[in-house]
């Protein structure tokens, strides 16, 4: 389930900048299949970092999910003669930086995290003895 809705999109960049990035047929609707896809690649991705940290799936959207979440999808919609290709870009980097910090536990979404498992591999067995001339 993706961490965004088109809606929210819509919120976060505006209707003009989603169409123009997501008309592929140049109907002048946005098509939501493809905006629908960007959303679950991009959920993906930030599931990628969260799942070292996180049990998967969260119980709720953290805001900052979304915002992420929108932000990577964006990117991946944005045609590449667009010339805002720099400013969506940086976001898109913004949006790892902090996913790479949640990874490692730099920074917090607020909620339960996933124990991590720190224990040293060990081998048992029984102990050798000394039977006249070797071990057993």
């Amino acid at each position: 389930m993706p961490y965004a809705s088109q809606q929210d999109l819509i919120n976060r960049v505006g209707e003009d900048e989603l169409l123009v990035a997501a008309d592929r047929d140049r109907d002048g609707v946005i098509d939501s299949a493809v905006v629908e896809g960007a959303l679950e690649d991009a959920s993906a991705e930030i599931d990628s970092y969260l799942a070292q940290v996180y049990a998967l799936p969260l119980p709720s959207v953290p805001r900052l999910i979304n915002r992420l979440a929108c932000d990577i999808a964006f990117h991946r919609l944005s045609p590449e003669a667009d010339t805002a290709t720099e400013y969506r870009r940086s976001r898109y980097d913004e949006a790892v930086s902090l996913l790479k910090k949640l990874a490692k536990r730099e920074i917090t979404l607020g909620m339960p995290q996933a124990p991590t498992a720190r224990t040293q591999p060990s081998i048992a067995s029984a102990p050798r003895r000394w039977r006249g001339r070797r071990l057993t």
